[in-house]
């Protein structure tokens, strides 16, 4: 279990992640801010179950911002560079 994360990736706008108390498979707490290069809609979606126990996400304009609890790790490196059908 490692215990503090921050990932920050670029693409179509900056994303900054940050995942608390996590393992390969779950995380105790997992965070982003968002800031896009196309505008939308304001959404906001909150969710519980299936792999998660509470998830938020929320967008408005070009900033969003994605949080939940208990829920499955985020994992980008195997979309990450790799053109392989995962």
């Amino acid at each position: 279990m490692k215990l503090i994360k921050f990932t920050k990736r670029t693409e179509y706008g900056t994303d900054l992640y940050l995942q608390v108390l996590f393992t390969k498979r779950w995380a105790f707490f997992q965070g982003c801010i968002s800031w896009g290069e196309h505008p939308g809609w304001p959404y906001l979606q909150i969710s519980m179950g299936t792999g998660k126990l509470f998830s938020v996400i929320f967008w408005a304009h070009r900033f969003g911002i994605d949080f939940g609890f208990l829920e499955r790790t985020w994992n980008f490196e195997r979309w990450s560079n790799n053109d392989e059908n995962p």
